[in-house]
Protein backbone atom coordinates (compact mmCIF):
# COMPACT_ATOMS: atom_id res chain seq x y z
CA UNK A 1 0.00 0.00 0.00
CA UNK A 2 2.99 2.55 0.77
CA UNK A 3 4.47 1.56 -2.90
CA UNK A 4 1.01 2.40 -4.10
CA UNK A 5 0.89 6.20 -2.64
CA UNK A 6 4.70 7.00 -3.19
CA UNK A 7 3.79 6.47 -6.80
CA UNK A 8 1.01 8.50 -7.02
CA UNK A 9 2.25 11.07 -5.49
CA UNK A 10 5.63 10.56 -7.87
CA UNK A 11 2.67 10.79 -10.91
CA UNK A 12 0.93 13.86 -9.46
CA UNK A 13 4.31 15.55 -9.30
CA UNK A 14 5.03 15.09 -13.01
CA UNK A 15 1.50 16.21 -13.92
CA UNK A 16 2.13 19.16 -11.84
CA UNK A 17 5.48 20.10 -13.23
CA UNK A 18 4.23 19.24 -17.06
CA UNK A 19 1.30 21.64 -16.93
CA UNK A 20 3.64 24.42 -15.37
CA UNK A 21 6.11 23.41 -18.04
CA UNK A 22 3.11 24.25 -20.64
CA UNK A 23 2.12 27.41 -19.28
CA UNK A 24 5.81 28.66 -18.92
CA UNK A 25 6.48 27.50 -22.82
CA UNK A 26 2.96 29.31 -24.17
CA UNK A 27 3.98 32.60 -22.06
CA UNK A 28 7.58 32.47 -23.82
CA UNK A 29 6.00 31.70 -27.56
CA UNK A 30 3.63 34.74 -26.87
CA UNK A 31 6.77 37.00 -25.85
CA UNK A 32 8.87 35.76 -29.05
CA UNK A 33 11.42 34.41 -26.82
CA UNK A 34 13.28 30.87 -27.05
CA UNK A 35 14.65 28.90 -24.75
CA UNK A 36 17.09 25.94 -25.23
CA UNK A 37 17.77 23.80 -22.03
CA UNK A 38 21.56 21.91 -22.28
CA UNK A 39 21.41 19.00 -20.32
CA UNK A 40 25.09 16.80 -19.85
CA UNK A 41 27.15 15.08 -17.61
CA UNK A 42 29.34 17.32 -15.70
CA UNK A 43 33.06 17.80 -17.29
CA UNK A 44 31.24 17.12 -21.21
CA UNK A 45 31.89 21.25 -22.19
CA UNK A 46 28.68 23.08 -21.76
CA UNK A 47 29.47 26.33 -20.64
CA UNK A 48 32.65 26.48 -22.88
CA UNK A 49 29.72 25.22 -25.81
CA UNK A 50 27.35 28.01 -24.67
CA UNK A 51 30.52 30.72 -24.81
CA UNK A 52 30.99 30.14 -28.57
CA UNK A 53 27.73 29.87 -29.04
CA UNK A 54 26.95 32.99 -27.52
CA UNK A 55 29.62 35.09 -29.11
CA UNK A 56 28.50 32.95 -32.53
CA UNK A 57 25.13 35.01 -31.91
CA UNK A 58 25.15 37.68 -30.17
CA UNK A 59 24.97 40.35 -33.04
CA UNK A 60 21.88 38.86 -33.65
CA UNK A 61 19.78 37.72 -31.19
CA UNK A 62 19.75 39.86 -27.14
CA UNK A 63 21.14 36.86 -25.36
CA UNK A 64 20.41 35.46 -21.34
CA UNK A 65 21.81 32.73 -19.66
CA UNK A 66 21.02 30.88 -16.96
CA UNK A 67 23.04 28.69 -14.81
CA UNK A 68 21.94 25.98 -12.78
CA UNK A 69 24.31 24.48 -10.04
CA UNK A 70 24.05 22.79 -6.92
CA UNK A 71 26.21 25.73 -5.26
CA UNK A 72 29.41 28.38 -7.00
CA UNK A 73 28.92 30.64 -9.17
CA UNK A 74 31.71 29.75 -11.83
CA UNK A 75 29.82 29.08 -14.61
CA UNK A 76 28.22 32.39 -14.72
CA UNK A 77 31.38 34.50 -13.83
CA UNK A 78 32.46 32.72 -16.97
CA UNK A 79 29.79 33.59 -19.07
CA UNK A 80 29.70 37.19 -18.35
CA UNK A 81 33.20 37.70 -18.44
CA UNK A 82 33.78 35.83 -22.08
CA UNK A 83 30.71 36.71 -23.55
CA UNK A 84 28.73 39.68 -22.02
CA UNK A 85 25.64 38.27 -22.22
CA UNK A 86 22.97 38.90 -19.56
CA UNK A 87 22.79 35.63 -16.83
CA UNK A 88 22.28 34.79 -13.14
CA UNK A 89 23.25 31.54 -11.23
CA UNK A 90 20.70 28.80 -10.04
CA UNK A 91 20.97 27.49 -6.60
CA UNK A 92 19.18 24.16 -6.87
CA UNK A 93 19.54 23.47 -2.91
CA UNK A 94 20.90 19.96 -3.37
CA UNK A 95 18.63 19.13 -6.03
CA UNK A 96 20.18 17.31 -9.47
CA UNK A 97 17.99 18.90 -11.85
CA UNK A 98 15.56 22.08 -12.08
CA UNK A 99 12.20 21.84 -13.00
CA UNK A 100 9.41 24.04 -14.58
CA UNK A 101 9.29 26.30 -10.95
CA UNK A 102 12.15 27.12 -11.14
CA UNK A 103 13.00 28.21 -14.95
CA UNK A 104 10.25 30.44 -13.97
CA UNK A 105 11.67 31.78 -10.85
CA UNK A 106 14.95 32.17 -12.68
CA UNK A 107 13.10 33.86 -15.39
CA UNK A 108 11.73 36.43 -13.64
CA UNK A 109 14.85 36.66 -11.95
CA UNK A 110 16.78 37.32 -15.34
CA UNK A 111 14.18 39.55 -16.05
CA UNK A 112 14.03 39.03 -19.44
CA UNK A 113 11.87 41.62 -21.31
CA UNK A 114 13.95 42.92 -24.18
CA UNK A 115 15.41 39.33 -24.60
CA UNK A 116 14.70 36.92 -27.32
CA UNK A 117 17.15 34.13 -26.77
CA UNK A 118 18.02 32.74 -23.45
CA UNK A 119 19.93 29.32 -22.62
CA UNK A 120 19.25 27.43 -19.36
CA UNK A 121 22.03 25.24 -18.68
CA UNK A 122 20.80 22.28 -16.33
CA UNK A 123 22.83 20.77 -13.51
CA UNK A 124 25.35 18.57 -14.49
CA UNK A 125 23.41 14.62 -14.88
CA UNK A 126 22.56 12.60 -16.97
CA UNK A 127 19.85 10.89 -14.98
CA UNK A 128 17.57 13.65 -13.22
CA UNK A 129 17.27 16.56 -15.56
CA UNK A 130 15.69 14.39 -18.64
CA UNK A 131 12.72 13.55 -16.43
CA UNK A 132 11.75 17.07 -15.96
CA UNK A 133 9.84 19.18 -18.07
CA UNK A 134 11.63 22.84 -17.47
CA UNK A 135 9.25 24.65 -19.98
CA UNK A 136 12.17 25.14 -22.41
CA UNK A 137 11.61 25.81 -26.21
CA UNK A 138 13.35 22.85 -27.17
CA UNK A 139 16.21 20.26 -25.93
CA UNK A 140 20.14 19.69 -26.26
CA UNK A 141 22.20 17.34 -24.99
CA UNK A 142 25.84 17.63 -25.03
CA UNK A 143 27.97 14.46 -25.25
CA UNK A 144 31.81 14.66 -24.87
CA UNK A 145 33.89 12.30 -26.58
CA UNK A 146 35.87 11.09 -23.58
CA UNK A 147 32.66 9.87 -21.90
CA UNK A 148 32.23 6.77 -24.42
CA UNK A 149 30.12 6.33 -27.91
CA UNK A 150 27.80 3.95 -25.59
CA UNK A 151 26.05 6.28 -23.51
CA UNK A 152 22.69 6.63 -25.72
CA UNK A 153 22.32 3.17 -24.21
CA UNK A 154 23.01 3.84 -20.86
CA UNK A 155 21.05 6.92 -20.21
CA UNK A 156 18.28 6.42 -22.95
CA UNK A 157 15.88 9.20 -21.22
CA UNK A 158 18.59 12.35 -21.89
CA UNK A 159 19.02 11.21 -25.35
CA UNK A 160 15.14 10.21 -26.24
CA UNK A 161 14.23 14.23 -24.85
CA UNK A 162 16.77 15.77 -27.18
CA UNK A 163 16.10 18.08 -30.12
CA UNK A 164 20.03 18.05 -30.62
CA UNK A 165 22.91 15.90 -29.49
CA UNK A 166 26.00 18.12 -29.42
CA UNK A 167 29.30 15.79 -29.91
CA UNK A 168 32.04 17.81 -28.08
CA UNK A 169 35.52 17.92 -28.27
CA UNK A 170 36.13 16.12 -31.15
CA UNK A 171 39.50 17.14 -31.25
CA UNK A 172 39.87 14.13 -29.45
CA UNK A 173 38.76 11.78 -31.40
CA UNK A 174 42.21 10.23 -32.52
CA UNK A 175 42.75 9.28 -29.26
CA UNK A 176 40.06 7.81 -27.33
CA UNK A 177 38.42 4.64 -28.20
CA UNK A 178 35.26 6.36 -29.75
CA UNK A 179 33.21 4.68 -32.48
CA UNK A 180 31.26 7.41 -34.43
CA UNK A 181 29.35 4.87 -36.06
CA UNK A 182 28.71 3.10 -32.93
CA UNK A 183 27.55 5.72 -31.69
CA UNK A 184 25.28 6.85 -34.12
CA UNK A 185 23.50 3.65 -33.91
CA UNK A 186 23.25 3.54 -30.16
CA UNK A 187 21.73 7.23 -30.81
CA UNK A 188 18.98 6.19 -32.94
CA UNK A 189 17.71 3.39 -31.32
CA UNK A 190 16.48 5.87 -28.88
CA UNK A 191 15.83 8.93 -31.15
CA UNK A 192 15.32 8.80 -34.61
CA UNK A 193 14.63 12.27 -35.42
CA UNK A 194 16.81 14.52 -33.54
CA UNK A 195 19.75 16.18 -35.29
CA UNK A 196 23.44 15.75 -34.24
CA UNK A 197 26.05 18.19 -34.44
CA UNK A 198 30.01 17.80 -33.87
CA UNK A 199 31.78 20.19 -32.17
CA UNK A 200 35.36 21.65 -30.84
CA UNK A 201 34.40 24.31 -27.76
CA UNK A 202 37.96 24.65 -27.41
CA UNK A 203 38.69 25.18 -31.17
CA UNK A 204 36.07 26.24 -32.57
CA UNK A 205 35.49 23.79 -34.97
CA UNK A 206 31.73 23.04 -35.61
CA UNK A 207 30.50 26.17 -33.58
CA UNK A 208 28.97 27.82 -36.89
CA UNK A 209 26.82 24.67 -37.75
CA UNK A 210 25.39 24.55 -34.27
CA UNK A 211 24.78 28.29 -34.20
CA UNK A 212 22.89 27.69 -37.84
CA UNK A 213 20.95 24.98 -35.96
CA UNK A 214 19.97 27.58 -33.21
CA UNK A 215 18.79 30.05 -35.44
CA UNK A 216 16.64 27.64 -37.88
CA UNK A 217 14.44 27.14 -34.60
CA UNK A 218 14.44 30.01 -33.02
CA UNK A 219 13.01 31.18 -36.92
CA UNK A 220 10.52 28.22 -36.68
CA UNK A 221 9.40 28.81 -32.83
CA UNK A 222 8.58 32.39 -34.00
CA UNK A 223 6.56 31.05 -37.24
Amino acid sequence: MDQVRVIELKESVFADNDAEADRVRAEMRARGQFLLNVMSSPGSGKTTTLTGLINALKGEYRIGVMEADIDGAVDTDEIIRSTGARAIQLHTGGMCHLDAGMTRTGLESLETQGLDLLFLENVGNLVCPAEFDTGASANAVILSVPEGDDKPLKYPLMFEKADVVILNKIDVLPYFDFDEDKFETYLRRRNASCDVVKVSAKTGEGIDVLANWVRRRVEAWRG
